[in-house]
């Protein structure tokens, strides 16, 4: 009977691969991962009285997000 698994490290130990679900529990730690992530500015939520208004405050959202690089730009 032959068995063939999803999750596998290669000879060697230099890549292993997950084609499974990859799930870290509470209290776990990742390490070695690029620290380069930014998150976006704080909005405020909405107070908007008018569609104007509303309109306003989601493209400030949406610059947010492409100023964190979370959003590609324009």
């Amino acid at each position: 009977m032959d068995y063939n698994t999803k999750n596998y490290t290669e000879q060697g130990g230099d890549k292993t691969v997950i084609a499974g679900t990859l799930e870290i529990k509470e209290g776990a730690t990742v390490t070695g991962l690029p620290s380069s992530f930014t998150p976006a500015e704080n909005q405020a939520p909405s107070v908007a009285d008018d569609i104007t208004t509303l309109v306003s405050e989601f493209n400030a959202l949406l610059l947010k997000l492409k100023a964190a690089g979370l959003m590609t730009a324009d």
